[in-house]
């Protein structure tokens, strides 16, 4: 049986399925590819906001450690004034896991190589593997503490960044 359909307004005309306006579905299609290129847009923004706070906050952390060394500088005057901080580096290996696994060329009694083993782990947990601290005496009480860490993975970053804290003891 054929019913007349009323599709359009001015015109009528006689259908078996129904009136089909064409445009629907590709008007939803159109939608969703939209959509799904805005939403891949906003999660490649958040990734790489995500990687420009991680630098934000290893160069944070940087700081605060090289801070920590000179504070701990100032708790051991004895070994400040026998030279033991002088030309001090330690490296924190690549494949640093654990506390302990820093090289360095620490120089002192006990109690300053406990400070400056202190900071190699600092530098290794807060900062990560590959690190590198230096203290450098420029006489007169005066210090430079020298960081350099990767910072690869943020936008613009050089594996080779580096922090420079001066200070007078």
């Amino acid at each position: 049986m054929d019913r007349i359909m009323n599709c359009d307004r001015n015109k009528k005309r006689k259908v078996t399925r129904g009136c089909q306006s064409g445009v629907g579905l590709i008007e939803v299609l159109i939608a969703v590819l939209v959509l799904s290129i805005g939403f891949l847009g906003m999660a490649a923004l958040q990734s790489k906001a995500l990687s420009n706070n991680n630098s934000a906050m290893v160069r944070s952390v940087g700081t605060i450690a090289s801070y920590s060394i000179l504070d701990a500088m100032r708790v051991d005057e004895d070994g400040v004034q026998a030279g033991n901080y002088d030309d001090f580096s330690v490296t924190v290996p690549d494949d640093w896991t654990e506390p302990g696994d820093c090289t360095g060329k620490g120089k002192g009694d006990a109690f300053t190589k406990a400070n400056q083993n202190q900071w190699c782990d600092d530098l290794g947990s807060l900062v990560g593997p590959g690190t590198k601290g230096e203290i450098k005496a420029d006489g007169g009480g005066n210090y430079t503490v020298t960081i350099t860490f990767n910072d690869e993975r943020a936008t613009g970053g050089e594996a080779g960044q580096t922090m420079i804290t001066r200070a007078k003891l």
